[in-house]
């Protein structure tokens, strides 16, 4: 061969490789990968040891590992730790990331079964709906035999009723077409309890407004008919306000935009609050508790407020933390106060 073509060959290597012929060797001499060791976060034994695991591996990365090892761990249904008495690690956080060297201890916690967010409101509304219906034709032993499969004569109770049966049908069918859910999860035994508080709360009222002995409002027709007047107004409100929210993207479970009020007079109350679908739904529980002057519906109005009061101020601190030009005029759920 000749020498001078070998030269050339040499030359262009040396020229385009930085370390001249030792350019087949890897650079980054100091890359290394991390061992898992999974175990029970109750009984601390091994669940399985993950070895080769990439340092940008995040921790969804580790529960899809760990499901495959055991299929009935999915993911939603794991909570992965790194000490029993720690928080559960979040899926998009990075394993080089962690307090850990490279071989990592992570407790992994059976949350039960999982069901998606919209099961979960599913379940949450039907269950009130056809609750109320078996107290409003009075099914026999709830108030006796001589009142089985009758109903009241007062027209407020009828129309409490379909006031009611209104309010969760129209639920339902945002459920179905207008809401957004996340691909979050929630135990089914959270879920359970939480199913037994609102049919709890349904049937407690539902059992006087229907019964036998119900004392009609105080002021009569025009108390009613006031509170059914504004108890329609929240509702096609609420409504109004699933529409403006349906039509803003979500990134995972967070908002991609700003909702905004539209020509609709309905979302109006975007200038002020930052949930007014939860202000709506407050106002259509009070204006309730006023058709039917029933001290447990007013109750559960109460009840109701305090815990949308909670998920208020958590989608508005979340509204604030993502977006710097949000509007500062805006509260939470009640406007300029809270």
């Amino acid at each position: 061969m000749d020498l001078r073509n070998l030269f050339t060959v040499a030359h262009f290597i040396k020229t385009r490789c930085q370390h001249g012929l030792t350019a087949g060797v890897s650079k980054d001499k100091s890359y290394v990968f991390f061992e898992v060791d999974v175990r029970d976060a109750w009984t601390k034994t091994q669940l399985c040891f993950l070895d080769k695991v990439e340092p940008s591996a995040t921790v969804a990365d580790i529960k899809n590992l760990i499901h495959k090892r055991y299929p009935r761990l999915y993911p939603s249904r794991q909570a992965l730790k790194l000490n029993p008495d720690g928080r559960a690690l979040q899926d998009d956080e990075i394993l080089e990331d962690l307090p850990v060297g490279t071989t990592a201890t992570l407790l992994c916690q059976d949350l039960g079964p999982q069901l998606g967010w919209a099961m979960v409101f599913l379940a949450e509304s039907i269950g009130p709906l056809l609750i109320y219906l078996l107290f409003f034709f009075r099914l026999p032993y709830i108030y006796g035999q001589e009142y089985g499969y009758t109903v009241s004569h007062y027209k407020v109770v009828k129309l409490a009723c379909i006031c009611h049966t209104f309010h969760y049908t129209k639920k339902l069918l945002e459920t179905i077409f207008l809401y957004h859910f996340s691909q979050g999860t929630l135990s089914l035994q959270t879920m359970t309890l939480n199913c037994l508080y609102y049919c709890g709360l349904t049937a407690w009222q539902a059992y006087y407004i229907n019964h036998p002995l119900y004392t009609t409002p105080s002021y009569g027709y025009l108390q009613w008919m006031c509170a059914m007047a504004v108890f329609l107004i929240c509702e096609i409100g609420s409504f109004s306000t699933h529409l403006v929210l349906n039509r803003i993207k979500c990134k995972e479970s967070r908002p991609a935009g700003i909702p905004y009020p539209t020509r609709n007079p309905f979302t109006w109350l975007f200038f002020f609050v930052s949930c007014p679908n939860y202000t709506y739904e407050v106002g259509a529980c009070v204006s309730f508790a006023v058709m039917t002057q029933c001290l447990p519906a007013a109750l559960a109005s109460f009840l109701g407020f305090v815990q949308m009061i909670i998920w208020a101020r958590v989608k508005h601190r979340t509204y604030i933390q993502q977006f710097p030009n949000y509007p500062e005029l805006r509260t939470a759920i009640i406007p300029l106060l809270l």
